[in-house]
Formats: C-alpha cells, structure tokens, sequence
C-alpha cells in the first residue's frame, strides 16, 4: 500500500465547478506538487467515468497517489490505488474485501466517535467533514469546526484529511489544530489560475506543519 505520511493538499475534482476541465485541473495539480488526486463524479455515465479515470491515472502514474471517490468498481476497471468512501456507502468491510489489502480506502467521518471506529475497521486515513460550512455537497451538515480536529487528532493515529469549506484564509489554522492534509475545492478549482492557487495552499500547508 501507499504510503500517505508526506501528503499535503488533497486535490479532488469537481466538474461542475471546474473553469478548465477537471484533467487540465488534475495536470495542474500534479505540476503544482499535490501527491493525492480524488476522483470525484456523481453526474456521469460509469462509460464516461471510466474514461476520465484512466486520463487522470496516466497524469498520476509515479507522481500522486490516484482514488476514486465512492465507486468502487471504477476503481477496479482502472486499477486505481485506492477509493475514498462516506458514512452511506457501500460498507468498509465490504469494499475491503472487494478491493484486497493492498488498496488505500479513505472513509469519511464527522466526529470523533467515527474516527476511532474507521481507526479500528483498517482505514487508511480519515477524511474529517465539514469544517467549516461548504456549498459543495448537497447533504450538507453542520460545521464541526476545527476543535473537532483536535479531538480527532487526540483520539486516533492516521491521517486527517480536513474537509469543507477550507480556503488559504483558514488553512493554517486547520493544519495547526491538527489535520495532515486539507481539500479545497472551490477556492482551487473555481479559479482560473488552478496550478497558481495549489501552489499557494500547499505553501502554506508546508509553513504550518514546521511550526
């Protein structure tokens, strides 16, 4: 399996929010430094995903970790190195036993409970949301805010990847209180300038964590 301790901004891509296209966001991100790169799609056939996937693996061989968010078999069709999965969909247990050991399976949590539990089941990291609020998602859900990371951080051992409603004006604080690596999506992929932004972020990721 991958490893994921030297991870910084989590780059995931979002189509309906992308200026360029999600595979020109995805090269940006890559040139820009990002290590991790999530598949993210909820809009288009599996045919169409399936081709995006195998694009986006290409931009990622031997320079960042590639998942798919949520499917599974996608993940599969194209090898990926891993998936990323929420509260609701197809179980851990099940997308393990799918998958085999050697992939990395990302899971969702909203509270500290969820955290030890994913820490217990095997998850390779836990993706920890919303911080802050967020118009990405439609089941939106209050703001934990980023005392949650610090309890998160004081109760289990894998990577936190902070999620929702992070831009550069919080970054630091969300790294400071804990988190290994942040997702932001609107602040990056709204831009015009992808590959400029990711570089900004992970900058600041980089003076947070030597603090």
């Amino acid at each position: 399996m991958k490893k994921l301790n030297d991870i910084d901004l989590y780059f995931v891509t979002d189509s309906c929010l992308s200026r360029k296209g999600i595979i020109s966001d995805v090269k940006s991100a890559v040139e820009a430094g990002c290590k991790i790169v999530q598949y993210r799609e909820k809009n288009k056939s599996t045919k169409e995903m399936i081709s995006e996937a195998v694009a986006i693996k290409k931009i990622c061989e031997g320079k960042a970790v590639f998942l798919v968010n949520d499917r599974v078999d996608v993940a599969i069709a194209v090898d990926a190195d891993g998936v990323h999965i929420g509260q609701s969909d197809i179980s851990f247990e099940d997308a393990r036993k799918i998958l085999g050991d050697d992939k990395i399976i990302g899971l969702t949590v909203h509270n500290l409970d969820e955290a030890v539990d994913a820490e217990r089941l095997g998850a390779s990291y836990v993706g920890l949301a919303p911080i802050f609020e967020t118009d990405t998602k439609e089941d939106i859900m209050v703001p934990c805010g980023v005392c949650m990371i610090e309890k998160v951080r004081q109760g289990v051992s894998l990577p936190i990847v902070a999620v929702g409603g992070i831009s550069k004006d919080n970054i630091g604080d969300v790294i400071q209180a804990g988190a290994d690596s942040v997702v932001c999506i609107s602040a990056v992929v709204g831009s015009d300038d992808v590959f400029g932004e990711i570089c900004e972020c992970i900058k600041i990721i980089k003076e947070n964590k030597s603090k």
